[in-house]
């Protein structure tokens, strides 16, 4: 093939070819591509404009509007188009960030007055207007100095201009402002009026060609938020909004997201009395309650038991530790803003630990270790504190402090895969045994671009590990670039619940970084002392995150080996009672949680108010009943069944909860 052609590659393996000079979008247009299937290409895997020229000999994939690329890129222009709107409204706001994130996008401003709902109906309409009018989004590369004297009056464009012109570097969402690596050049894009006029944005791109390319968004809310998370700097007002690649796909989202809001675990937790959030405790702590207690005992227990199965052995270690130990592990250098503040005690500070690792180590290094005890695997539902902000903590999902069903095995070099691969096993049992059945995504992520500590060669090592390990469990598995602890790259493993929602919740680390810095070491088959690796790895996440995710994803409707009561006995009349009561008695008799209604409530109040509860079964108990020791089974959901012999229910219900069935 000569180089005055473009290879033009498809998702589904189509190729085609052009000829050279053509733009991105004429490339894509040789495989089919029409307007509004594709809104950006991958030019030799680098996303770009459809109207970006392509050179000869280059390759040219499509981004499709469906992908989460495509979406991303979509938000991010749905962005834009909101803050023009928001200056076309509040000539004097000053605007700072507008990135995408997971299912829509935001966009903070500087404005004199807090925005109102009547605000954003305003916003919403001049973007409508917007799109109609079909501005063009046309890409510009500037140096520092043109770049500064364009946003001339806005001084949080002007800051991350400065930062990453002088390589002071900028982080988080404001890289879609600006790419790191640019150097002294930035880009801006100008959305082109009519009239010829411009708006111009800060931007690394790319973008959908127009506006008119937007099919369908919404405006949602808005909220406070400091200007780069830092309390010392400006509250902005954060809009924020979402837009998808077809109305339908909106209107689904939508669905979901009020779906979401009926089951929002900490409405649910207070009405079914499972949890509490009391204000005296202050943010990101939550209280279980007797009812969820019991929810988070069955959880305790089946991840005790399978870890003891699974050759781990079980530690205990304190909630806090002197300062000197999260110096030497590297947290008070890489992790000190989500650390609480230290405490001042005999001359010494303590902290209270975001994590349970240095212990671990600790107790790996109670005595001298052999080759022949590795892999070394330690375990603990170890209980640690994160000092997230205020804004971010949401109830048990972001907490401040929450008990990790926390591992560490500690092994050789050539042990690493084998054992990354049983945590992926681990992992799959776990959410299969709890309803929520295969990863629904499995992410190797590399080497942080900011603070991390160790060398390249130890990074690739380790990352090369994760991938074969990943690739050997036969999950399809995909690259978060970046996404790494700053002690060693990660697999996160995702999960999806009952109404599509996707969760990250395990964990699985590869650290070469906390073994050299605490100097431990093992006696080798030689007799000499060796590095052991150290694989970190929490399967639910946390206990209280975990759990979350399994009331959301229930409604509150647990499985039965899980919830707190599992059969009521609803009596029809007080002359029932005392079969009633042996009938609750004998279900308890055999390890079951089984509960007698003697309220004086009518049998209908009884029946509703346990429906309400979500409890499993109601067993109702009359006349009948009583002459031949049956049960009339009334299910949570299903078909109800009368004249059941009590013993035969109670069999099949032990033998529910014996095989977890969810």
């Amino acid at each position: 093939m000569s180089t005055d052609q473009i290879v033009v590659k498809g998702p589904d393996g189509a190729s085609a070819n052009v000829a050279g000079g053509a733009s991105a979008r004429e490339a894509l247009e040789a495989l089919g591509a029409r307007k509004g299937q594709v809104l950006a290409a991958k030019v030799d895997g680098r996303a770009c404009d459809l109207d970006a020229p392509v050179a000869d000999g280059a390759t040219v994939e499509p981004v499709p509007a469906d992908s989460d690329e495509g979406r991303a890129i979509l938000r991010h222009s749905v962005a834009h188009i909101m803050a023009q709107a928001v200056t076309d409204l509040w000539p004097d706001a000053k605007f700072a960030i507008g990135p995408p994130v997971e299912n829509g996008f935001y966009y903070d401003f500087d404005v004199a007055e807090p925005f109102t709902p009547e605000d954003l109906e305003a916003i919403e309409a001049r973007m409508h207007e917007i799109i109609r009018e079909d501005q063009a989004f046309r890409r510009r590369e500037l140096d520092r100095d043109e770049a500064l004297a364009l946003f001339a009056d806005q001084p949080y464009k002007r800051e991350i201009i400065e930062r990453a012109t002088s390589g002071a570097g900028v982080s988080g969402d404001e890289t879609a402002d600006v790419d790191p690596d640019a150097g002294s050049t930035v880009s801006v894009y100008e959305n082109v009026r009519a009239d010829g006029s411009v708006w111009p944005d800060l931007c690394r791109g790319p973008h959908i060609p127009t506006t008119r390319w937007v099919p369908a968004f919404t405006l949602q809310r808005v909220a406070g938020a400091y200007w780069r998370g830092d309390e010392a700097n400006p509250m902005l007002q954060r809009i924020y909004g979402t837009a998808w690649e077809s109305r339908k796909a909106l209107k689904a989202h939508l669905h979901m997201l009020e779906e979401a809001r009926k089951r929002d675990h900490r409405r649910i937790g207070r009405e079914l009395e499972l949890v509490a959030f009391p204000e005296e405790l202050g943010p990101g702590m939550a209280i279980f309650l007797p009812k969820g207690a019991i929810v988070r005992k069955e959880m305790e227990d089946w991840i005790r038991a399978e870890t003891l199965a699974r050759g781990y052995q079980p530690v205990y270690t304190p909630h806090i530790a002197r300062e000197e130990l999260w110096q030497t592990s590297g947290h008070l250098e890489n992790y000190a803003e989500l650390m609480f503040p230290g405490m001042d005690v005999e001359a010494a500070t303590y902290r209270l630990k975001p994590m349970n690792c240095p212990f671990h180590i600790m107790a790996f290094n109670a005595r001298t270790r052999s080759y022949r005890e590795l892999p070394l695997r330690i375990s603990e539902l170890g209980t640690v504190y994160r000092y997230e902000r205020s804004g971010v903590v949401h109830g048990m999902l972001r907490a401040r402090g929450f008990t990790q069903d926390d591992s560490h095995i500690f092994c050789t070099d050539e042990q690493v895969v084998d054992e990354v691969g049983g945590c992926i096993t681990f992992a799959r049992d776990v959410l299969r045994t709890f309803g929520l059945g295969e990863p629904s995504r499995v992410a190797v992520s590399t080497k942080p671009a900011g603070k991390s500590i160790g060398t390249d060669a130890q990074w690739r090592h380790a990352e090369d590990a994760l991938r074969e390990a990943a690739a050997a469990s036969g999950l399809d598995y995909v690259i978060d670039e970046g996404e790494g602890a700053f002690y060693g790259p990660k697999i996160d493993i995702h999960a999806r619940d009952a109404i599509g929602r996707e969760w990250q919740l395990t964990t699985i680390q590869v650290d070469f970084n906390l073994p050299e810095r605490f100097a431990i070491t093992y006696a080798g088959e030689d007799g000499a002392p060796h590095r052991p690796f150290m694989i970190h790895r929490a399967l639910f996440g946390s206990i209280e995150r975990f759990f979350a995710v399994l009331l959301e994803s229930t409604a509150g409707a647990f499985p039965t080996w899980l919830a707190p009561v599992q059969a009521v006995v609803v009596p029809v009349a007080d002359r029932h009672h005392a079969y009633g009561d042996e009938a609750a008695a004998y279900l308890a008799g055999l390890g079951l949680r089984a509960e007698l209604d003697d309220s004086d409530d009518t049998m209908g109040a009884k029946i509703r108010r346990h429906q309400v509860a979500k409890v499993p079964f109601q067993l109702i108990v009359g006349d009948t009943e009583v002459d031949a020791r049956t049960v009339a089974v009334r299910p949570y959901a299903g078909e109800q069944r009368k004249d059941v012999p009590l013993d035969e229910f109670a069999e099949e219900l032990a033998l529910a909860v014996r095989e977890r069935r969810t």
